[in-house]
Formats: structure tokens, C-alpha cells, sequence
């Protein structure tokens, strides 16, 4: 019990000086924006209804700086807040997933959390493979980017090319690969039954009434 408290206390010191670090770096921020758009103190103080020594002293670090001080100080510079207050880059939305290869076919996930609709970009080399039609539980999109992709659904055989998508039912007997002539691209989204991709069209611009 004592060590926990030991180190939530450091872990606290820690915060403590982080904060303090970000306050620090507050004053010379506030003053780089400013002489950026060549604002003086005093045209600044006129804008902000800040004294222009209150603004002095934000700058120098003597005073700490507070939302009441920094909100008019954002608007007068027409600059986000958190671009005054240094807030930290949002991270790298990209996804970054590793390569799955199974039974000849690359598979890469673009999806991170368990369950739910599932999305993969896949490549299908060019090979001669005889369809071994499968059922499950299930809904999937298709949508071919390069290339031609065979799809067999029950009594139905049909070759996607690139543009095209299909969207099934996994409990009906299906099956989508090579057709043999060359490599296909694509892009593959799962969920459970149930979940249908739902894809908005804009409508057709009417004909304006004629008399």
C-alpha cells in the first residue's frame, strides 16, 4: 500500500512538472504569434481590453497564463487556442497494418477493433483455382479496384471488374477469387448479419417544370 502511494505521488510530480513545462513555453509562443502579424503590446491591449502590461508580463513568463487571458488573445490573432498553448499534434491517423497471407492471397487489415464491420484491401494473384463455395454467418461488400474478380453466389458466376462491387449474403453458398488472367485488387468488407453497407447517392438533378 505504501509503494502505491509513493508512486502516485511521483506520478503526480510528474504531471506537476509536465504542466509546468507546457506554461513555460506559453510566454515566448505568445509573443512569436504576435510579432509574426507585426502587432505591437499596445495595439494588441486595444484589441483585447488586456493591459499592456498584464500582456508583458505573459510574454516574459511573470504571470500565468489563464483561459481568460488567452481566449480574446486567440481571437485577436485569429489562431486556434491550442496553437497558443502548444497542445500536442494529433497522431498519425494512417493505418499501418501487417501484411496476412492465406492460401495464396495477400489480405491487408484496414480495421483495428475486434467485432463489427470488418474492412480489407486484398490482392489475388493470377491462378487457375476450381471455387469452393462456402456458408456462414454473415454480410460482405466487394469492390474491385484493378484487375477482374470472379464472384460465384449460389446459381450465379460472375466476373467484378475494376469500379464494380457486389454485396451478399455469407449464409448463401458463395465464393469470390482469380479468374485466371491476372491479378485482381480489392477491397472487402465484412460484418455480421444484419450490418449492410448503406451507400448515400446524390439525386438526380430535376428537369425544371417547363410550361
Amino acid at each position: 500500500m505504501e509503494e502505491n502511494r509513493e508512486e502516485s505521488r511521483e506520478g503526480n510530480n510528474d504531471d506537476g512538472a509536465d504542466l509546468d513545462g507546457v506554461l513555460a513555453e506559453v510566454g515566448p509562443r505568445l509573443r512569436r504569434i504576435r510579432k509574426e502579424r507585426g502587432a505591437t503590446l499596445a495595439g494588441l491591449a486595444a484589441a483585447t481590453g488586456i493591459s499592456v502590461s498584464t500582456l508583458s508580463r505573459l510574454e516574459s513568463g511573470h504571470r500565468k497564463p489563464s483561459l481568460e487571458l488567452l481566449l480574446p488573445i486567440a481571437r485577436a490573432h485569429q489562431v486556434p487556442l491550442d496553437e497558443l498553448v502548444g497542445a500536442p499534434p494529433v497522431g498519425d491517423p494512417r493505418v499501418r497494418a501487417k501484411p496476412i497471407v492465406r492460401h495464396g492471397r495477400t489480405m491487408f487489415p484496414l480495421t483495428r477493433q475486434p467485432g463489427g464491420l470488418q474492412a480489407y484491401k486484398i490482392i489475388e494473384p493470377a491462378r487457375s483455382v476450381q471455387p469452393d463455395l462456402q456458408t456462414h454467418e454473415g454480410y460482405e461488400w466487394l469492390y474491385v479496384l484493378s484487375g477482374r474478380l470472379r464472384v460465384v453466389l449460389a446459381d450465379h458466376d460472375v466476373v467484378l471488374t475494376a469500379g464494380e462491387a457486389a454485396e451478399f449474403d455469407t449464409r448463401l453458398p458463395h465464393w469470390f477469387g482469380s479468374t485466371g488472367e491476372g491479378p485482381a485488387e480489392f477491397l472487402s468488407l465484412f460484418g455480421p448479419q444484419g450490418e449492410r453497407m448503406h451507400v448515400r447517392a446524390r439525386p438526380s438533378r430535376q428537369k425544371p417544370e417547363t410550361d
